[in-house]
């Protein structure tokens, strides 16, 4: 039996157990690296450390770091009461907004997790307090990000059509761009009708006081905007129809806790709800000096929020003794260590010889539905960009020939790779998994899982049929 195989049949023992046993898949997965990097690919432990994600490892501990913090003394409550009033109370639109918000970011220039690390932990915060589903807000803002993620000066885009360039292909830029901004949105429709969007409609307009969820951040300072000075969101975590508002459908509220609406008090006067003190403000300035930090600087947002996050310790200490509690150690672990494994497979081969099999089989359009099940699949484990700049040029002999069209091709394998993204074992997932509060965290991530096969299986033969069949390009 090969190496290659041998560690691919690893790989599925590792997915057995942790399911069967209960056990973290992170804790597995360093297991396995040590046992095949040592005894299969005969690397040293220098050799397995060098797939270990440190920036990802970063990224997920200072965001949500930063984000803890921003909950504990009120920010995010804020946030979400000032998201309310923007869409005039329609709820609906929030996960609209949130996705176009990412695609904008990744569009002009953001690198897709950046972007993501900025709006997630708003947009779960925001589907806490509105009952919302975690998996449709945090899908939504993946897929935003990746449908921005191929315009012409966007990161994705730059490095693709670059690749293309590079091997003398045919290419459009545009193409690509359109290819994977309606597969994002199509997908983003479909999840919007499946995940409750239509009983976000059906509910109507809210007034910033309506949400049920938990109001952590609202409680812990007791300055949101409900009558009796109260978290805006301080209920058990019923929803906005449980009775602790006054959305429509709202039954046996109680007089004390009739919501007000917006602009106005319970005497008449203005209501703003939660108010900006200065730890609030301060906690503002620091989520937008992380997008200028990350945008305008490209600096590297992990290691931008833990120096943010820190200043804000340093300067609050009460509202922060608990914030490093709060990051997701079981999480690190888990994309951590099944990320190193992943890095152990490449750096014995395994992805190369997967790939190179698939690109000597005789039929063209087989190859190429092969090929971007192969980027799917390894790409919802590993970097996205990494499995276009292989993929690819194991596309040219084949394209070469003619029988396959350039531009179809590489569109196809660029959405392939990237929409799969809403893996929890990639980057993109992983934030969204970390930045969810309040939610029972492994059925969250049992429920990402399932999506992520779901979009692994179906994607890269719908793509495939309606991009590279008809020969475009």
């Amino acid at each position: 039996m090969s190496p290659e195989l041998i560690s691919i049949l690893v790989l599925v023992v590792v997915f057995v157990l942790a399911t069967t046993r209960s056990v973290n898949m992170g804790a597995l997965a360093f297991a396995a690296a040590f046992g095949v990097g040592t005894l299969v690919a005969d690397l040293d432990a220098d050799g397995i450390f060098a797939g270990f994600p440190g920036d990802l490892f970063v990224v997920l501990v200072g965001v949500t770091y930063l984000f803890a913090i921003a909950r504990a003394n009120g920010t995010t409550d804020w946030l979400v009461h000032a998201a309310v009033r923007l869409v005039r109370g329609r709820v609906a639109l929030i996960p609209w907004v949130m996705f176009a918000l990412t695609g904008a970011l990744t569009a002009i220039g953001a690198v897709s997790p950046a972007a993501v690390a900025i709006v997630a932990p708003v947009a779960l915060s925001f589907a806490t307090r509105y009952s919302i589903s975690p998996l449709l807000m945090g899908t939504m803002v993946v897929h935003g990000a990746q449908a921005g993620g191929f315009s012409p000066i966007s990161i994705y885009g730059s490095i693709v059509n670059g690749i293309v360039e590079r091997e003398k292909l045919p290419g459009s830029e545009v193409g690509l761009f359109l290819a994977s901004l309606v597969a994002n949105l199509l997908i983003a429709a479909v999840l919007f009708a499946v995940l409750g969007g239509r009983k976000l409609w059906a509910r109507g307009a809210v007034t910033p006081e309506d949400g049920g969820g938990s109001g952590t951040g609202a409680r812990s300072t007791g300055t949101g905007a409900g009558p009796a000075g109260t978290g805006a969101g301080a209920g058990s975590g019923a929803g906005a129809d449980s009775g602790t508002g006054t959305a429509p459908g709202a039954k046996g509220a109680a007089p004390a806790a009739v919501a007000v609406r917006p602009g106005r008090g319970t005497g008449g006067t203005e209501d703003t709800g939660p108010r900006l003190g200065p730890a609030r403000i301060a906690t503002l300035a620091a989520l937008v000096a992380l997008v200028v930090a990350v945008l305008g600087f490209d600096l590297d947002a992990g290691l931008s929020a833990v120096t943010l996050a820190v200043v804000l310790s340093t300067a609050w200490p009460d509202d922060s003794r608990r914030a490093v509690g709060q990051i997701v150690w079981s999480t690190v672990l888990l994309i951590c260590g099944v990320l190193t494994y992943v890095g152990v497979l490449e750096e014995m081969g395994t992805i190369t010889w997967a790939g190179e099999g698939v690109g000597g089989i005789g039929v063209p359009l087989l190859a190429a539905v092969l090929l971007c099940y192969i980027g799917a699949i390894v790409s919802a484990f590993a970097s996205s960009v990494g499995i276009m700049g292989a993929l690819i040029p194991l596309a040219v002999p084949f394209l070469a020939q003619g029988e396959i069209g350039a531009v179809g091709m590489v569109a196809a394998l660029a959405v392939s790779a990237t929409v799969v993204d809403v893996s929890p074992f990639s980057t993109n997932g992983a934030l969204v998994l970390a930045a969810a509060p309040d939610v029972d965290r492994d059925r969250f991530f049992r429920q990402l899982m399932i999506y992520g096969g779901i979009v692994v299986a179906a994607v890269p033969a719908l793509v495939w049929l309606v991009l590279v069949v008809p020969g475009l390009g």
